[in-house]
């Protein structure tokens, strides 16, 4: 018996190094993607068209990468990687095109082979992260939908040991963006994003609150409020 429980031990040691190196690779390979594909914040669509191995490769290994949310930074990291991956494979076999919604279904129709599930963009954001999460709206501010009324992607991977400091940095330039938080005099429009999520904000104090939590210019409590129209330009290089 003892014996027994040893080898089912030494397996599972073997399988969670198993798992933990693939995880590291598929971060590896995340990062140095992006590093070569994304220039400020803009992606390099063409580019990735004629030459797609590198971005298959990484897509394949996360087919069955395993992330408990037991773990939640290695889990909300994966996710949030694979996520932003997909999306730009979503774009490469379509490209070129004007906008992710040329693609019927892009978000809520076509599933993917990640993680070990089959599931579409909308299924990770809703049920694997924001569901899983419901007090983390910062989320917003990482996941990239290839337009560009969505926060710009970052030519780095998001990774378990540094997710905290990078969602806080993303979160801090989004609300300090001129472009992102537009103000004049006591109107205040803010993106989309904010009316569609609205509970997650609104569980976060509320959405000027919110804003405020990471504006350096703070918006007055009267602030009269607007959401400007969600930009879906698609965001190439």
């Amino acid at each position: 018996m003892k014996r027994h429980i040893i080898q089912i031990l030494f397996f599972l040691l073997i399988v969670t190094g198993s798992s933990a190196q693939e995880l590291n690779t598929f971060f590896n390979g995340t990062d140095s993607f992006l590093k070569a594909n994304i220039v400020d914040g803009r992606v390099k669509y063409n580019g990735i068209k004629e030459n797609p191995e590198a971005l298959k490769t990484i897509l394949d290994l996360a087919k069955d990468i395993s992330v408990s949310e037991s773990d939640p930074m290695n889990y909300q990291t994966f996710w949030v990687n694979a996520y932003n991956l997909i999306v730009i494979d979503g774009i490469v076999k379509n490209y070129p095109l004007k906008s992710p919604l040329d693609v019927d279904g892009f978000f809520d129709k076509t599933k993917h082979s990640v993680g070990g599930k089959m599931i579409t963009l909308n299924g990770i954001e809703n049920e694997l992260l924001r569901a899983k999460f419901p007090n983390e709206p910062r989320f917003h501010f990482v996941l990239v939908c290839a337009g560009l009324g969505c926060p710009p992607i970052i030519n780095e991977a998001y990774i378990p040991k540094k997710f905290e400091t990078q969602l806080q940095r993303q979160t801090v330039l989004a609300m300090n963006n001129p472009s992102f938080i537009r103000v004049e005099g006591n109107k205040v429009s803010v993106s989309q994003i904010f009316e569609w999520y609205k509970d997650d904000f609104e569980r976060a104090g509320g959405i000027v609150a919110f804003i405020n939590k990471f504006k350096t210019s703070k918006l007055p409590a009267s602030v009269e409020f607007g959401f400007y129209p969600y930009d879906w330009t698609l965001n190439s290089k």
